[in-house]
């Protein structure tokens, strides 16, 4: 049994956050429930570059809890070490040869906190990892990271509700909108567009984008930076590039079969466009421009194919700070809504379910509290 008097949960969301925090509650004997609008994965986490990283600067708090999430893939990677969905072959970042250019201050913050970082000239970078065109990095450098990796969410969530399945949790899928049901000032469940009830001890709103908007339903304050994102999806190409790159212009990430995933927050911003029933229009030229980027900055300059695109709100809080935790005004509501969700996918399951099993609040956690934004 668990520390406490939680028995069951609900959670809202069928990403990497919640089907996370889904089997970490279930390995401890909280019946779980997982709701859905659509099938897993069908919201951020199916369209996620999932860069595992803490490159460049940010709050330290923010820097340990990423460690921490890449520590987590680290021991997956363990269990899995063939795994073609799960790799640890680096990242190479520059910037555009302008004043903007960060490189020298990135660099020698991740330095001085230890994290594993080579400043190299473009002449240099062949020696370390393969597939890159070096006359797209520019004149100062570029660092190469080889502790980062990148996985892909979609198998990953479903090797999670193998688990979590095996373990008495409960996916219901298809359902349509789901609503946190709050009655006598605490939360008491979920209800679905469809009209399902599940009652439970906890509710954890795990819904991506969607989080700000959900919350404020029950008159809570979550800031939102949430863009629009673009990722495309090539078709499968012979190409030695194993590291994820972020340049001026796009990112990579190699894929499972030889794919390659592409984003580019100009490409989304030029190309994406709300229509007024709420779907998108993709602007086909963008798109192609986007394929030509990363064609430069890849070695033989390839042809790269459209496979799929993948659009719609990036979840970024408006402080750019993870938000995770309960929901104080509310007894038994619970919330994890950040960007970098690829990065912090296991380990914000793992600590949150800690919180709801334990009533103990984790101290990796506590800059990230939602109150944050109601105390501004």
């Amino acid at each position: 049994m668990t520390d406490n008097t939680i028995s069951s949960a609900v959670i809202i969301g069928a990403g990497i956050f919640g089907v996370s925090t889904g089997v970490q509650l279930a390995r401890r004997g909280i019946r779980v429930t997982i709701l859905n609008d659509g099938p897993p994965a069908n919201g951020a986490s199916g369209r996620s570059l999932s860069w595992l990283n803490s490159a460049r600067m940010r709050s330290e708090p923010y820097h340990h809890l990423r460690m921490a999430g890449i520590d987590r893939y680290r021991t997956l990677a363990a269990r899995f070490p063939d795994a073609d969905w799960l790799r640890f072959d680096g990242g190479l970042t520059w910037d555009a040869d302008d004043a903007r250019n960060e490189i020298d201050a990135a660099f020698r913050y991740e330095v001085s906190l230890a994290y594993d970082a080579q400043w190299l000239p473009a002449a240099a970078v062949a020696g370390v990892t393969s597939g890159i065109d070096a006359r797209a990095i520019t004149r100062q450098g570029a660092i190469f990271n080889p502790g980062e990796g990148w996985v892909d969410l979609p198998t990953l969530i479903g090797l999670l509700l193998k688990e979590f399945s095996a373990l008495g949790g409960v996916l219901v899928t298809e359902q349509g909108a789901a609503r946190v049901l709050v009655e006598g000032g605490r939360a008491v469940g979920a209800e679905t567009a469809k009209g399902g009830r599940f009652l439970a001890n906890a509710v954890v709103l795990a819904t991506g984008p969607a989080v700000p908007r959900m919350a404020a339903e029950n008159g809570q304050t979550i800031g939102d930076g949430t863009p629009v994102a673009l990722l495309v999806q090539t078709r499968p190409l012979a190409h030695p590039l194993r590291a994820v790159l972020n340049t001026p212009r796009v990112a990579v990430r190699p894929a499972p079969g030889g794919s390659f995933s592409l984003d580019a927050d100009w490409a989304a911003d030029e190309g994406v466009r709300l229509r007024a029933d709420g779907s998108y229009h993709i602007d086909e030229a963008v798109v192609d421009a986007l394929l030509t980027e990363a064609a430069k900055v890849m070695e033989g300059n390839p042809k790269l194919e459209v496979a799929s695109i993948g659009v719609g709100g990036k979840p970024i809080p408006g402080d750019g700070e993870p938000v995770v935790g309960a929901l104080k005004a509310i007894p038994g509501y619970y919330v994890a809504f950040s960007h970098s969700g690829a990065t912090l996918g296991l380990i914000v399951g793992e600590l949150l379910a800690h919180e709801i099993a334990t009533g103990a609040e984790h101290p990796m956690l506590a800059t990230f509290r939602p109150e944050r934004f109601a105390s501004r």
